[in-house]
C-alpha cells in the first residue's frame, strides 16, 4: 500500500494539487486529517480543506476524513460541522465506543451500498458491534450534549490563552490553538502549518517543560508532537490549577 501513496505536505493545496496532476493513473482517495493531531495539534488554514473537496470532485477521488482524533471533540457533528466540509467517507475510533475498544466509517449511500451484504465489498472485524463498547460510547454520545460540548471548549479556551499569556509574561516564543477540547502548542515564534514546520520549533524546551510540569502534578503529552484534550472532568478550578503549575513549570524550562 505504501508503494500506491503520495504525500503532501499538510496545508499545502498546491503540494495536492501537483500530485494529483503528476500521476496520471489517477487518485483513488485524498486521505486527511481535518485537524492534525499526530504532529501535534495543527488545524487547517482557511480554504485548505476546501480546496481538497474540489481537487477530490475535479480528480475523481473520494475525499476521506480521518476523524479517530477529532470525531466529537472538534464539534458534536466532526469536521462537517465545524468547517462546513462534507468528506465522502469518514473514520471514526474508540472515541465512539466511550474509550473501549471500537471503530467505524460511513459516508454517502452509494459508497456504502458497495459494502456487503448490499455489495461486492466484505468487511468484518473482531470487535464490530461489541455489546459493552456500544454500550459505554452510546452512555459517551447521549451524555456529551451540545451544552456540555459548549462548556468544555470555553475551558479549553481559558486554558490555551492562560498559557499564552503565560509565556508572553516570560518572553518565551510560543504559539497555541484549539478546537472544542481539543489544543495543543509549540515553542516557536509562528503557529505550525504542518510536521515538519512541526519538527523546527524548540523541541528541547518541550523536553524539560513536561518534565516540569510532571513533577508539578501535570501530565501533558510526552510528546510536542502530540495534541492534548480537554474533559468534562476538568472544571474552572482545574483550568485555574493547571495555569498556576504550567507558570511555574515554564520559569524552571527557561531558568
Amino acid at each position: 500500500m505504501a508503494a500506491l501513496t503520495l504525500t503532501a505536505p499538510f496545508n499545502d493545496l498546491d503540494a495536492a494539487t501537483d500530485l494529483a496532476a503528476q500521476n496520471k493513473k489517477g487518485i483513488a482517495a485524498i486521505i486527511v486529517e481535518p485537524v492534525v493531531g499526530n504532529s501535534g495539534f495543527i488545524p487547517p488554514e482557511p480554504g485548505f480543506l476546501e480546496g481538497l473537496r474540489k481537487l477530490a470532485d475535479s480528480s475523481g477521488a473520494l475525499l476521506i476524513f480521518d476523524e479517530v482524533m477529532t470525531g466529537f471533540r472538534i464539534a458534536p457533528g466532526g469536521a462537517k460541522e465545524r468547517f462546513g466540509v462534507t468528506a465522502d467517507l469518514t473514520t471514526l475510533g474508540k472515541v465512539i465506543g466511550g474509550g473501549l475498544p471500537a471503530a467505524a466509517y460511513g459516508g454517502r449511500r452509494e459508497i456504502m451500498e458497495r459494502v456487503a451484504p448490499s455489495g461486492p465489498v466484505y468487511q468484518a472485524g473482531t470487535l464490530s458491534g461489541n455489546p459493552l463498547a456500544m454500550a459505554a460510547g452510546l452512555a459517551t454520545l447521549t451524555t456529551l450534549t451540545p451544552e456540555l460540548h459548549s462548556r468544555i471548549e470555553k475551558r479549553t479556551a481559558a486554558l490555551v490563552e492562560g498559557l499564552q499569556m503565560i509565556a508572553r509574561e516570560l518572553n518565551v516564543p510560543l504559539t497555541a490553538g484549539h478546537a472544542g477540547s481539543m489544543w495543543g502548542f509549540f515553542f516557536t515564534s509562528k503557529p505550525a502549518r504542518n510536521f515538519m514546520e512541526a519538527k523546527a520549533s524548540d523541541v528541547e524546551l518541550f523536553r524539560r517543560f513536561f518534565h516540569a510540569a510532571l513533577d508539578r502534578g501535570v501530565y501533558l503529552a510526552p510528546s510536542p508532537f502530540e495534541a492534548c484534550f480537554m474533559s468534562a472532568a476538568h472544571g474552572d478550578a482545574e483550568v485555574a490549577t493547571t495555569l498556576e503549575r504550567l507558570r511555574g513549570a515554564l520559569e524552571q524550562a527557561i531558568a
